[in-house]
């Protein structure tokens, strides 16, 4: 089967062999109430409240959201107004630490009898994607259609990094007990552990893991960009095409992120909700590049600071990764549950942008087969049938246009401005 087209990218995994590190617990941390695609959620505390780790300190009653728990023991000094990396203003918990680190009588094993106890169980985890994107995965895993594969990502395709690939290898046991527990719950038939070629070791190690058991296949996917997007790793794993307007499960498949589905097996395990990410912290600004875990809420200034990065020469930071990931404007921001990596550079190449020179690169690097070029034009003259024409819901913003234009036109973002022009359903 053919592969769709995406970029080859030096992949700098510098932090692969790098085992995770315990982040030393912060004296104070500030968690947001809108960690997630989801709508943000209302406090359960106020200044003064005292708190224990993996106590609920936030909620919604709407469906799209996901609670949020404290990361820590300690006193609630304030609830204030933040601004998140999107733009967005939510509430943010701010606690001092009592360094005791005292567990919530709350966090217990959860009981699950059927799908739907086990829907509401991994509801009350606080688990969303951790990919990135922030899907609620109660919702991804409660499709209103029915499934019969499910797609594990654990492409990391990014460059830097590494994630990812140290939960593959340091709870490879987490990930295998999760996929079987997603499959008993769900009914499904079929796994697609998804791998890029890069990542040997993984593979050799779930192949071994899997042989006995038919159900589970192990693919190998070319080390090629952006290959963890949803619709490409779904048509390169299953064939299976997700089309405009669609959602991965009317095609019957869900995907989740391989980090995701073995956290949803640990809090099966003993009911400890979403507190903690482990982020690779690399760039060129970095002195030690490594993979640590922290507690959500810890600022990115004490992260960088641990890996001996020397503030001052920074030019730019990047939460996530180069290709996708957003510029972080302050460096007192906090660990969210989305953050899986922490770039930070010593200099930044403002590029003049040209006149377009028909070159059709950015044609041939899209992995959906749009035409970039024809959307920018487009979008400058609010052409909103021809948009609707071009497919430009169908961008998902992998930036491999942006990345290979050699006019250094920014494609990727009027692809953006441009979906605002079409109204929504």
């Amino acid at each position: 089967m053919k592969k769709l087209n995406g970029l080859r990218l030096h992949h700098r995994k510098n932090t692969e062999n790098s085992q995770t590190e315990e982040f030393p617990l912060p004296v104070k941390v500030k968690i947001p109430m809108s960690m997630t695609m989801g709508t943000p959620c209302q406090p359960l505390v106020k200044a003064g409240d005292i708190v224990k780790v993996g106590q609920k300190i936030g909620d919604s009653d709407a469906a799209f959201s996901v609670p949020v728990h404290s990361s820590v023991s300690g006193t609630v000094t304030a609830v204030s107004d933040y601004r998140t990396v999107s733009g967005a203003v939510c509430k943010a918990v701010e606690i001092e630490t009592d360094g005791q680190q005292t567990i919530s009588e709350d966090v217990k094993p959860p009981v699950v009898t059927d799908k739907e106890s086990f829907i509401k169980a991994v509801r009350e985890s606080g688990a969303c994607g951790l990919g990135g994107a922030g899907f609620p995965t109660h919702i991804k895993l409660n499709p209103k259609t029915p499934v019969d594969t499910l797609v594990v990502n654990a492409a990391e395709c990014e460059p830097y990094i590494t994630a990812d690939y140290r939960e593959m290898i340091e709870n490879a046991d987490d990930v295998i007990g999760g996929i079987r527990l997603v499959q008993s719950q769900l009914g499904i038939k079929s796994v697609k552990l998804a791998i890029e070629a890069n990542k040997p070791e993984a593979i050799k190690n779930f192949t071994k893991m899997a042989e006995a058991d038919d159900s589970i296949d192990i693919v190998t996917l070319p080390s090629k960009y952006p290959q963890g997007a949803e619709k490409v790793i779904i048509y390169n794993s299953t064939g299976r095409i997700v089309r405009e307007g669609q959602l991965p499960s009317d095609t019957g498949v869900i995907v989740m992120n391989v980090s995701t589905i073995a956290f949803v097996y640990r809090y099966m395990q003993d009911g400890m909700p979403l507190i903690t990410r482990r982020l690779t912290i690399d760039g060129n600004a970095v002195g030690n590049p490594k993979n640590i875990r922290a507690v959500i809420g810890t600022s990115f200034r004490e992260i960088l600071e641990y890996c001996e990065t020397e503030l001052s020469s920074v030019r730019k930071i990047i939460a996530g990764g180069p290709m996708m990931g957003m510029s972080v404007p302050d460096v007192e921001m906090p660990v969210v549950k989305t953050s899986n990596a922490l770039l930070a550079f010593d200099h930044y190449d403002q590029r003049n942008t040209s006149a377009c020179i028909r070159c059709g690169r950015c044609v041939r690097v899209c992995p959906l087969g749009l035409m970039p070029a024809d959307i920018d034009r487009a979008y400058k003259i609010k052409n909103i049938e021809e948009l609707k024409e071009l497919k430009v819901m169908l961008c998902m913003n992998c930036g491999s246009c942006t990345y290979i234009c050699p006019a250094n036109r920014k494609l990727a973002e009027t692809n953006q401005l441009a979906k605002t022009l079409i109204p929504r359903k």
